[in-house]
């Protein structure tokens, strides 16, 4: 068993503090949710009881972790040492430009037109082959594929209003 870098003790600690004050936080809220057992013999606040309790439990278990001589066996991590700007300017501007774009060009346009800047981001910043139009062709197909039933789920069976480009319910 390896111990991790004493340096690192300080940041994983933050984060067992976050992940332990995230699930004290959600049973502040839950203490507000009713407990009257619905249909299913459990009340509505069953559920966010049940997460703050395991969120709290390892927000405990990560501090322990942390400050008992750090993560073990923890794989080094991957990518370079700095940060990769171009891939995060490829990821903000499909966030920004989807956006800007849901009301005028649908959700499933601008969701795929998001995927696909993502996708290239993410694909330059590992160094793969990018630039090709078929890596296009593929990144759009697969976005239209997974933005498509998305939007059709939401529109025709729970029946939640996503901007559309015509008014059929359908594209």
């Amino acid at each position: 068993m390896t111990t991790s870098d004493p340096s690192a003790v300080w940041p994983q600690t933050l984060v067992g503090a976050g992940v332990l004050l995230t699930g004290l936080a959600l049973a502040f809220g839950a203490i507000s949710i009713s407990s009257v057992a619905g249909y299913g013999g459990v009340g509505p606040n069953f559920l966010p009881w049940l997460v703050s309790i395991v969120l709290t439990l390892c927000g405990g278990w990560i501090i322990w972790e942390a400050r008992s001589g750090g993560f073990r066996e923890m794989d080094p991590p991957p990518g370079a040492a700095r940060a990769y700007w171009p891939g995060f300017v490829w990821v903000s501007a499909g966030l920004l430009l989807n956006a800007a774009l849901i009301t005028t060009i649908g959700f499933i346009f601008s969701c795929t037109l998001c995927y696909v800047l993502a996708v290239q981001g993410l694909r330059r910043a590992s160094g793969q082959p990018s630039g090709a139009a078929s890596t296009w062709a593929v990144d759009a197909v697969t976005g239209l594929l997974i933005s498509g039933p998305v939007f059709w789920m939401f529109t025709q069976f729970l029946a939640i209003n996503l901007p559309g480009l015509t008014s059929t319910g359908w594209l």
